[in-house]
């Protein structure tokens, strides 16, 4: 069996005083790195968010450019009815035909206007999202440099407390004994 070595009150009592000294180091060291990988975390975090919105703001300009080509479509089919109607119109044998093509023409003319309304609404919402997208990637490019500035910071606590730690680890061991 191990004997264990008898020692007075006041060498366990100067012995309790460096434990807690060195304690009180480690933690205002952990202290020092604590908040800084979380907040490194964070600005990642924040970074990806920023990445995903940016990839769906892109996704909905792709999708209103091809609502626009769609509409710029049934514009050139509307204007081609319209050509047909009016030679149509040039072989009318009796009112009611007549005034059946004047009604399909100008059908045809409101719908030229409403793709041409859709193509406006479409195009200065292409403008609003190009701007959500330049505010995005803005907000990107301030946070990147922060996280970089956060991340250099971080390395370098680490880098100077590194040899602390492992001194006092070392002290901490040898006090505990």
């Amino acid at each position: 069996m191990a004997k264990v070595a008898d020692f007075s009150i006041e060498e366990k009592l100067i012995s309790l005083v460096r434990l807690q000294k060195i304690d009180s180091k480690l933690d205002q060291i952990q202290i020092l790195k604590g908040e800084l990988p979380m907040e490194v975390k964070d600005l990642e975090d924040e970074i990806e968010g920023l990445h995903a919105r940016q990839v769906r703001v892109e996704e909905e300009i792709n999708g209103i450019n091809e609502f626009i080509e769609q509409k710029k479509d049934e514009i050139k089919e509307a204007q081609a009815l319209i050509k047909k109607y009016e030679k149509q119109s040039d072989n009318v044998k009796n009112n009611r035909e007549f005034e059946a093509i004047n009604k399909e023409i100008e059908m045809q003319q409101l719908q030229e206007k409403l793709c041409e309304k859709h193509i406006k609404d479409a195009t200065e919402e292409i403008a609003d999202k190009a701007r959500q997208l330049e505010l995005a990637k803005k907000a990107v490019g301030a946070k990147e440099s922060n996280l970089a500035a956060k991340k250099g910071e971080l390395e370098k606590i680490i880098a100077e407390t590194e040899k602390e730690e492992k001194h006092f680890d070392k002290n901490i061991q040898a006090a505990r004994e």
